[in-house]
């Protein structure tokens, strides 16, 4: 597929999380103003719904403003909202897996916590 989406999960939420990636990386800060729909229905070749179906998602779970006539913003705080409750889903999903593979690997902390070098010792 092109533009990098795949087909096991629904366009809409790839893009939510395109856009909530860009939210934890930094490159979208509170009081930014997201692209319009119709720029990125543009950009990516997208249904119109499909963009405003992931943008209303983000207002749902209040990351994202909609500010009549003028757009979408990143709310204050969305950043925080957004690192703890990836924080939180980390340890609850996948931190247990990782666990139990280091522990089937025998690895220890040391092992762990050492600079890679390369695969030289």
């Amino acid at each position: 597929m092109t533009n990098g989406w795949n087909d096991n999960t629904p366009i809409y939420r790839q893009l939510k999380e395109k856009v909530i990636g860009m939210m934890l990386d930094g490159v979208l800060k509170a009081g930014d103003a997201l692209p319009s729909v119709r720029q990125v229905a543009a950009e990516y070749q997208l249904n119109p719904i499909t963009v405003s179906r992931a943008y209303q998602e983000l207002v749902d779970e209040e990351l994202v403003e909609k500010r009549r006539g003028i757009g979408m913003y990143v709310t204050e705080g969305a950043s925080e909202k957004l690192l703890a409750s990836e924080r939180e889903r980390f340890m609850r999903e996948e931190w247990p897996a990782m666990l139990e593979r280091i522990r089937r690997l025998g690895l220890d902390l040391g092992q762990l916590l050492r600079p890679q070098d390369g695969g030289q010792s």
